[in-house]
């Protein structure tokens, strides 16, 4: 079985994206821990020039 992070936004005009594919459930899950993966929680540049160009967001993980 093999996982994959989803980019969610909250704008529903956003569509969601694929930023990462086929890994273990254990990778997925740190991915999703680490606070540079949600505008709500991170501090360095590149996530916060995202929230600035897309709003809020965050990653996610499912089953592929």
């Amino acid at each position: 079985m093999s996982y994959r992070i989803v980019r969610c936004y909250q704008n529903p005009n956003k569509r969601s994206r694929t930023v990462d594919n086929g890994l273990t459930l254990a990778e997925a899950r740190a991915h999703c821990s680490d606070p540079e993966t949600s505008s709500s929680t991170c501090t360095k540049p590149y996530p916060k020039s995202l929230t600035k160009k897309h709003g809020e967001w965050f990653d996610g993980y499912e089953e592929n």
